[in-house]
């Protein structure tokens, strides 16, 4: 009888063990990524730039609080936040007030489909079911109906006022650290809001480098993004796979870029072009599914360097 029970009884305890593991420590294991991209033309200095995405503010949450607010002194020369701040609707002041010291530096932003939409619970196993079938948000699943709406305009106010840039389908310009950094963006591909069409034209003329932003890198906007040459694209939405195998990777993306670049810095190639790609894995989940594993939660330092002349 011993022998009978004892591997089920182990497998229940492993189980156990990885599930208190995912949920009450690796969540919380904040991490910061560095990354060095060489993209600025030659003989200009170093940019640093400091990407945080999908937050999922949830009430209550004082550690990712506190770590957020830590990032400030980085003293990036520039913030990019690529969205899904929310995962609780009553949660706008804790975002801001963990946004905070970051409101002082120079900053753009777009939003994910948690900054417009509450959260609701779903079954874990449909995104590989959705993974198998190709189909990823509203790109091949049917519309939600009847979704509670988060107060997105509140984080919109607050953000503009802080002089952050809003590239919500649309172009903008920052100056920092002495260079004029153009900037290009779109909303959310996930929930189908991206409008290419009103941005296309490639990089701002004049400016010293030009970026582009997006919260979910579907690789409509990637090839896009490529073909008009932008150098770095960068982008969120992925939270890393979240729950990832220990020595081989991510099980799903969300989305349908491949899992070998479901998070960190690789490149994207597109009609001849190539462009440098950072998926940053976030640093938090929706509140319905508050685990991670083999997945810390991050935010990213990326230190921008002259490419090779």
């Amino acid at each position: 009888m011993r022998a009978r029970y004892a591997a089920p009884l182990g497998i229940a305890a492993l189980g156990a063990a990885t599930l208190a593991y995912a949920a009450g420590f690796e969540v919380r294991s904040f991490r910061l990524r560095r990354v060095t991209v060489p993209v600025l033309p030659p003989g200009m200095r170093p940019l640093r730039i400091l990407q945080v995405s999908d937050i999922h503010m949830v009430g209550g949450q004082r550690k990712k609080q506190r770590w957020l607010q830590s990032l400030a002194a980085l003293r990036p020369d520039l913030v990019i936040n690529t969205g899904d701040n929310l995962s609780d609707p009553e949660a706008v002041p804790e975002t801001l007030d963990a946004l905070g010291p970051l409101l002082e530096f120079p900053g753009a932003y777009v939003f994910g489909s948690n900054d417009y939409y509450a959260p609701k619970l779903r079954n874990p196993g449909r995104y590989l079911v959705e993974r198998v079938q190709g189909r990823h948000g509203l790109n091949g699943n049917a519309p939600a109906v009847s979704v509670p709406r988060n107060p997105w305009w509140e984080l919109r106010d607050a953000f503009d006022e802080a002089g952050w840039v809003n590239l919500t389908n649309t172009r903008g310009r920052v100056k920092t650290a002495g260079a004029e950094i153009g900037l290009t963006g779109l909303d959310d591909p996930h929930i189908k809001r991206d409008r290419y069409g009103e941005v296309t034209g490639g990089p701002e003329p004049g400016a010293d480098l030009s970026l582009a932003v997006v919260h979910a890198p579907y690789l409509r906007v990637l090839d896009a993004f490529t073909a008009d040459r932008y150098p770095l694209i960068l982008a969120g939405h992925t939270h890393g796979g979240q729950l990832c195998v220990p020595f081989y990777g991510a099980l799903v993306t969300n989305c349908d870029i491949d899992p070998d670049r479901v998070k960190g810095l690789s490149t994207h190639e597109s009609a001849g072009e190539r462009a440098y790609l950072h998926v940053s894995a976030g640093c938090g989940t929706n509140r319905y599914t508050p685990v991670r594993f083999a997945c810390p939660p991050e935010a990213s330092l990326l230190t921008l360097t002259p490419r090779d002349s």
